[in-house]
């Protein structure tokens, strides 16, 4: 009996003599590595009814950006020089844009009307100030295309310069080229605008150079339906 109990006792010793605290020590910290691996929650923190309210508000209120787009506003003298390739001999022409404030003065409409290269224009564009994005947004489309332009820049306060950049098709290549346009507020009658084009694998250059000056409304052609 004693001789099984010693058997027993000794088994035990052995048994704990071999356990291995490495292990055991290596399997605690692979359970806080695995712990500590966990996915961050990345999630958006949610906003209470009245913080959600607020932020859409401030969203959807007109702004001093707003105020600028106001200011460009009214009827318009464009004349136009336009260039087609670098070096190219420059192309005239006399527009009339009519800038309208819609939605509550959150954006404001521009239509043009006029003679482009001996071909009757028209072109429709949409400017906007993004509270959130806090960049002017703008569209444009016209007849002598089938595709929608979309642009998206800053404003420069000491300037009076909004300089936005957008994409536009080059149909002679099938491409996407860069396109940038400054828009300077030089007072409160008179504007000039600058387009560059960068087509793809080529250098920039401008395409388009715009001075306009504000027009009374004896002076305006009437605007054709």
């Amino acid at each position: 009996m004693k001789q099984v109990s010693f058997i027993l006792s000794t088994l035990v010793l052995l048994a704990a003599c071999n356990s291995n605290p490495k292990t055991d020590e290596g399997a605690k910290k692979a359970d806080t590595t695995a712990v500590a691996a966990k996915p961050a929650d990345t999630s958006t923190p949610k906003m209470d009814s009245a913080a959600m309210m607020k932020a859409w508000q401030d969203y959807m209120t007109p702004g001093p950006m707003h105020k600028v787009l106001a200011s460009m506003a009214g009827k318009w003298k464009v004349e136009t020089t336009m260039w087609m390739s670098p070096g190219a001999q420059p192309m005239t022409s006399t527009t009339e844009s009519e800038n309208t404030m819609i939605m509550g003065g959150r954006y404001m409409e521009q239509k043009v009307h006029g003679d482009m290269g001996g071909m009757q224009f028209e072109g429709l564009g949409t400017f906007a100030y993004d509270n959130a994005k806090k960049m002017f947004l703008a569209t444009w489309v016209d007849n002598m295309g089938t595709g929608i332009v979309n642009f998206e820049g800053p404003y420069d306060e000491a300037t009076k310069t909004i300089s936005i950049k957008g994409k536009c098709l080059d149909p002679s290549t099938g491409k996407d080229g860069e396109m940038r346009e400054t828009i300077k507020i030089v007072d409160d009658n008179n504007e000039t605008m600058e387009i560059y084009f960068t087509p793809a694998g080529g250098k920039e250059f401008k395409n388009t150079e715009m001075k306009l000056t504000r027009a009374t409304a004896s002076a305006m052609k009437p605007t054709k339906k």
